[in-house]
């Protein structure tokens, strides 16, 4: 089962979600930790997702692929993690009208802490997915 504790993201990581979170509550902005650490098996269950399995594509990345599945000294240390903000104790998924305005600020409060949006990839954007920013200088091989 995915991990949503920060304490298994990568060391590096870490400090940067805490700031994250922080400018979160500064901005008056409910946000959930979703997902941290993702298995392999789990991240190819995503990956069939739209493809082999129903429901829509939510990852182009197989398992090794993401940021999620990254290892340190044989435990979890994700370089990434997934959130929803909520509005009235409900997640919201949507990215139009205010949606997108409350999306928009969560971006911000991402980069403001020194995190990758994957909002703004050019081919597959996530709203969801944050990164730190050197994640394939940091993948443990």
């Amino acid at each position: 089962m995915s991990s949503r504790k920060i304490t298994d993201c990568h060391p590096l990581l870490q400090p940067l979600v805490q700031d994250f979170l922080h400018n979160c509550t500064m901005a008056g902005i409910d946000i959930l930790i979703t997902t941290t650490w993702r298995s392999p098996r789990e991240q190819d269950e995503l990956y069939a997702q739209g493809r082999t399995k129903p429901g829509p594509k939510v990852t182009n990345a197989r398992a090794g692929q993401s940021a999620h599945n990254n290892m340190l000294n044989g435990l979890p240390a994700s370089l990434a993690i997934d959130v929803v903000p909520m509005r009235s104790g409900k997640p919201v998924w949507g990215t139009r009208g205010d949606d997108l305005v409350l999306w928009q600020k969560v971006v911000k409060a991402g980069e403001d802490a020194g995190l990758e949006s994957a909002s703004k990839w050019a081919t597959f954007k996530e709203w969801p997915h944050f990164q730190h920013r050197k994640y394939k200088e940091l993948v443990t091989p």
